[in-house]
């Protein structure tokens, strides 16, 4: 376990247990979400990778746009 983590923990366990549960399921539902978004990246690739291709041929068939940057 990192120091930092080790730290947020040391904080949690400070709380009132209500609280403290609460924030475990933030976490451990931030933490599910995260796994769930990294399984459909990686079943996307294929997909992806043929979007990648449609936009090149685009741009070698000429029928493209570039983009100007927008003044800041």
């Amino acid at each position: 376990m990192t120091l930092l983590l080790e730290r947020a923990v040391a904080e949690l366990a400070k709380l009132p247990d209500d609280e403290q549960d609460a924030m475990a399921t933030i976490l451990i539902e931030e933490l599910a979400a995260e796994e769930r978004w990294a399984e459909s990246f990686a079943r996307s690739q294929d997909k992806l990778a043929e979007l990648a291709e449609d936009a090149r041929r685009d741009l070698h068939a000429g029928r493209t746009t570039p983009l100007e940057p927008l003044d800041e």
